[in-house]
């Protein structure tokens, strides 16, 4: 399991790497053909083409002045091919400062022809409802 464990958090780390250094084709590479992704916003996005229309007009240029960190903080084995994954989202400027509120992600992936893809995602901002 800890092999598996540590493949999942290479796809997370892939993620980061693809957004950090505005790689939309590396990025897109980690979704499974018919994917489905919920964004930050709400944006419900069907399939690894439309993913990949969305990615390749966001994601450029969207780093230049700040970056992110992504941190795996749970999975859940649904079976041993099929994990849930919780992670924590972060952006930053570029002297590390964080911007705007927390992203927890949540990403259903799957293990395809030996490679763990991503599935079903959904972005979700942290909300802090104690200090409104």
């Amino acid at each position: 399991m800890d092999t598996e464990i540590a493949a999942i958090k290479q796809v997370i780390a892939t993620v980061e790497h693809s957004q950090q250094n505005e790689l939309p084709d590396e990025f897109v590479s980690l979704f499974r053909a018919d994917a489905i992704w919920t964004t930050g916003h709400g944006k419900r996005l069907t399939g690894r083409d439309e993913i990949s229309t969305f990615t390749h007009k966001v994601l450029p240029g969207a780093m230049r002045d700040s970056t992110c960190a992504y941190e795996v903080v749970d999975i859940l084995f649904i079976r041993p091919d099929v994990a849930a994954v919780k992670a924590r989202a972060r952006y930053l400027t570029l002297d590390g400062q964080q911007i705007g509120n927390e992203g927890t992600p949540l990403y259903v992936m799957s293990k395809e022809n030996g490679e763990w893809k991503l599935v079903a995602c959904q972005n979700t901002e942290v909300l802090d409802f104690e200090s409104t």
